[in-house]
């Protein structure tokens, strides 16, 4: 089953908002929706958080190839708006996806601009199937590019996965040259969750607080925070 990003926000609305958090976060309240879901998969969503930073990077890489077949998602979290947003702010013309998924918003990107698109797990399928994308498997928290190597550098709901959000973070910035453009969903955290979430951004000033005091602009898109930070 697949949902489309429209409907996994309202469905996470009334689930965040709806419902009291002592019911919400209750392990008794989520059990069975995730059985039905995830199947012989849903132990891992159930034990995710409190595993998650104990795992070597093989580990946390491998765990994510497991759960693929299961995922709820398209082939992109992004809602429409959000990527029109982001393909009308791409500044120059290198550009860098980190956290590309299954390429969706890259091979948009590429129709203008020259793309690299990098996640800790890459479909052998979509190098063949993109030929004029250039690929490679890397963890956003040490990634294998020159420093301000791209003109922009796009991540889209991939922070809320990783481990060391403030070397991610890091990273980010120090490939890029002249614009970053990041978006993460809104949503209040619970330990249980429908996803592998591990950082959580229920208002805007919780994804601010990360970023810092930089040259920057956020703004609420359709159920996402859309960020953008320029350098001189």
């Amino acid at each position: 089953m697949k949902l489309s990003r429209k409907l996994a926000v309202k469905i996470n609305f009334f689930l965040d908002q709806c419902i009291p958090p002592i019911v919400r976060d209750s392990k008794w309240f989520v059990i069975i929706p995730l059985k039905i879901l995830f199947k012989d998969k849903a132990h891992i969503f159930m034990e995710f958080k409190s595993k998650a930073f104990e795992m070597t990077e093989i580990e946390f890489s491998e765990m994510y190839k497991e759960i693929e077949p299961v995922l709820l998602g398209e082939r992109t979290d992004l809602n429409n708006a959000c990527i029109n947003e982001i393909l009308n702010n791409i500044f120059g013309h290198s550009v860098l996806e980190v956290g590309c998924g299954k390429c969706f918003l890259a091979e948009k990107i590429s129709e203008r601009h020259q793309v690299t698109a990098t996640d800790i797990v890459i479909d052998p399928q979509l190098i063949n199937k993109y030929p004029n994308i250039y690929f490679k498997t890397a963890n956003i928290e040490k990634m294998p590019f020159k420093d301000k190597e791209f003109d922009t550098v796009v991540c889209t709901h991939t922070l809320e996965h990783v481990r060391n959000i403030f070397q991610a973070l890091k990273e980010l910035r120090r490939v890029t040259k002249k614009r970053l453009i990041i978006v993460v969903p809104k949503q209040r955290p619970y330990y249980f969750t429908f996803n592998l979430h591990l950082h959580f951004f229920p208002y805007k000033h919780s994804l601010l607080a990360i970023m810092g005091n930089k040259n920057n602009s956020c703004k609420e898109i359709d159920g996402d925070f859309f960020y953008i930070e320029d350098y001189k």
